[in-house]
């Protein structure tokens, strides 16, 4: 009887190749269809943006207030970014800041108001001359004038405030040059000023121009 009991235990315990071999080729066949759901399926990227500039141009006003004021930008080749053409030559505009509208943030799954108000500007590339760059009162809510603050940043080779002001704007329609200055082949920076240069006029006119030859 112990004989037979032994036997059978031993019998048990004999490896099978063959399920060992089914065993493992599931396991392969479970991975490879892991890692092509995963190819098929990437992770959205939230709020991914192109890092890449040489210069960082930010325009700020007090955090809460409903007031919308827009930046406009303008190259040395006639290029004006703003928020009807938030890509022209080489500048763009990376955030159209609405006042309060449309502001918020989700927070565990429920929307909560974002006090931030900022447009940001990126220069993706040396082109060298003028930079002219103006803030504009699109909408007004404020009974008192609005303070603004502009920083301009050059990133490379390594990053550098090369203006940084502040003014005022106290009415809708209103449109101030907040700074000019020139850039040279080399990423250097001259010939800062505020001299006045109206980019409201301009830029629709280029868009103007641009709907009728469509």
């Amino acid at each position: 009887m112990a004989t037979l009991f032994s036997s059978q235990f031993e019998r048990e315990q004999e490896f099978d190749p063959f399920t060992d071999l089914l065993f493992n080729a599931l396991l392969g066949f479970v991975f490879m269809f892991f890692v092509a759901y995963m190819l098929i399926n990437p992770q959205e990227k939230t709020g991914a943006i192109d890092v890449k500039a040489e210069m960082i141009i930010t325009l700020t006003w007090p955090d809460g207030l409903r007031d919308d004021i827009d930046l406009y930008v303008e190259d040395p080749a006639g290029n004006v970014a703003w928020y009807h053409s938030k890509e022209a030559g080489l500048i763009h505009l990376d955030r159209d800041d609405r006042g309060a509208y449309r502001d918020t943030i989700v927070v565990n799954g429920k929307d909560v108001a974002n006090p931030l108000n900022q447009e940001t500007v990126t220069v993706r590339g040396i082109l060298a001359g003028e930079y002219v760059i103006n803030v504009f009162y699109f909408a007004a809510t404020s009974v008192d004038p609005v303070p603004l603050s502009l920083k301009v940043e050059k990133v490379n080779p390594e990053l550098k405030v090369v203006y940084y002001g502040t003014l005022d704007l106290d009415h809708r329609g209103q449109e101030k040059t907040a700074v000019r200055f020139t850039l040279d082949e080399e990423g250097q920076v001259s010939n800062v000023n505020k001299r006045y240069k109206s980019l409201t006029r301009a830029s629709r006119r280029q868009r103007a121009s641009a709907s009728s030859n469509q």
